[in-house]
């Protein structure tokens, strides 16, 4: 149903995807996964004809069928839509739509009057949800997705799984969510970035992700193994002969030059020697595999007593200038406690998360760090990246900084360039490594795991999981649920409700 053969993309000098083919058959569900940065939604772009900020060759051949879009984030122009002119072209379209129309809603939890709003106005998971329903209203034969989880609360994101699997349409999509990742895809393309980030690689297999995941690392850990010992057998032999030969040596340079006989010996066994040594030096050997290389990264150890009192809010009404989004909510938080708040989406998460940053920030016995939703709230004061990530500009904390934006497989350019310039996943690292750096005791996280790859994501989950100061986070995120939170809370209209993580982790 769709064709891409030979595809090449470059943006500028840098080579994102070269010489890609595959075929996108009717009920394959695609999942792209890759670094930030890497050209997924490049990609995405490509095959619907809009990635005209960079050169594209090769072919792609949608074989007559309409493919519906859904972008990362909405234009502006779409933004100052209301909901009702985004989905519908007229009145008599939107009749025709109408039955459609409320059985997609009531999938979504979604309420009828939204149609009435401008998407501006709507929460980040509302705007994701408007987008989806957008393409289901339509019917279009293939669906390209690009990071349709994000925002979505955790009964959206199970929804949307089961509309992944069920639908008898082929869909290629990029998403972080692992747990999406492992329910959904049968086929895999994973787009890599190696030789320090200088040359594409891809792969594409018709599997689940689980499977490609264990297979991959298996396959690695297996070609690394082969290749070690087939270098130190090497060597072993290239020694063995070394001290061969230096014997023949020195027995040609002591010989009697009456011994003719000897030297002619001598002479046709340094030319086997050397015919074994050039077939040791041709013999290809196999390669340590060149791949992505996972991100490292962690916290110093804090003292945080248990006990301390962390955070004691009481707010009567969680408001959003008029709109009263819930009431009486509550929240103690005590020493390296770990807590996640999740909800629907529009009850004011986010909205919950500031109001304790600001409660927090100016505490002078705790070492505040705060992720927002929207990264520019915080990035926005700073045009570079080596501005934002370094306080002093002497020589030693920038050589440190760098160090760290290594680990994190920031390239040169990256860490030279413009923080307009890098993704939105690259962004979330950006500000992490910047908590490490504040060496912060406290950590306040809106969707720290949104933006990040599935690749690194384990990575990320672990070394929070491992901090020992306190972490109030929001997200949606249900490994992290499972295996960084410690108490989980769920915002509603009538505050803050203790619940079971086990109800959410899958």
């Amino acid at each position: 149903m769709l064709e891409v053969k030979d595809l090449t993309i470059y943006i500028g000098d840098r080579c994102l995807i070269k010489d890609l083919s595959f075929v996108l058959n009717a009920k394959d569900k695609l999942a792209i996964i890759g670094e930030e940065g890497n050209g997924k939604s490049t990609l995405l772009k490509a095959i619907v004809n809009r990635a005209d900020f960079a050169s594209v060759s090769g072919s792609i051949n949608n074989r007559g069928n309409t493919i519906g879009y859904l972008e990362q984030s909405m234009s502006n122009e779409n933004l100052d839509k209301t909901v009702y002119d985004y989905l519908f072209d007229d009145e008599y379209d939107y009749y025709s739509k109408i039955n459609d129309f409320y059985r997609y809603i009531e999938f979504f939890n979604m309420n009828e009057k939204i149609v009435k709003q401008k998407i501006r106005t709507l929460s980040g998971g509302e705007k994701v949800k408007v987008g989806i329903l957008r393409l289901m209203l339509i019917d279009y034969d293939i669906l390209l997705l690009d990071e349709p989880t994000n925002d979505l609360d955790i009964d959206a994101l199970r929804w949307l799984e089961d509309f992944i699997i069920k639908s008898g349409k082929p869909i290629i999509y990029v998403s972080h969510d692992e747990t999406l990742l492992s329910k959904t895809a049968n086929c895999i393309l994973h787009i890599e970035q190696i030789m320090k980030k200088t040359e594409p690689k891809y792969t594409y297999s018709r599997t689940n992700y689980d499977s490609y995941v264990k297979n991959r690392v298996r396959n690695i850990e297996k070609t690394t193994q082969v290749a070690k010992n087939e270098k130190r057998e090497k060597d072993k032999a290239e020694e063995k002969l070394r001290k061969i030969m230096q014997k023949v040596e020195n027995a040609q340079n002591s010989i009697s030059r009456s011994d003719p006989h000897g030297a002619k010996m001598l002479k046709r066994k340094m030319g086997s020697l050397k015919s074994q040594e050039k077939r040791l030096n041709e013999k290809e050997l196999v390669q340590v595999p060149d791949v992505e290389e996972a991100i490292n990264f962690f916290f110093e150890e804090v003292d945080m007593p248990r006990k301390k009192i962390i955070l004691d809010i009481n707010i009567d009404e969680l408001k959003v200038e008029d709109n009263i989004l819930s009431s009486n909510v509550r929240l103690k938080v005590v020493g390296n406690e770990h807590i996640c708040i999740i909800g629907k989406n529009g009850v004011g998460k986010s909205t919950l998360i500031k109001k304790i940053y600001d409660e927090l920030k100016d505490r002078t016995d705790i070492n505040v760090g705060y992720m927002p939703q929207e990264y520019d709230d915080i990035l926005g004061k700073c045009e570079n990246v080596i501005d934002f990530i370094c306080d002093s500009k002497d020589k030693e904390s920038i050589t440190k900084a760098r160090m760290f934006l290594g680990n994190m497989n920031f390239t040169r350019d990256e860490m030279t360039g413009k923080i307009d310039n890098i993704s939105n996943g690259t962004k979330a690292k950006l500000i992490l490594m910047k908590l490490v750096l504040n060496k912060c005791d406290v950590l306040v996280l809106d969707e720290p795991t949104r933006n990040v790859s599935p690749l690194s994501n384990p990575v990320i989950r672990r070394v929070l999981k491992n901090f020992n100061g306190t972490i109030i986070s929001v997200s949606h995120d249900r490994k992290y649920i499972k295996e960084v939170s410690e108490t989980l809370y769920e915002l509603t209209s009538d505050g803050l409700v203790k619940r079971d993580k086990k109800d959410y982790s899958y």
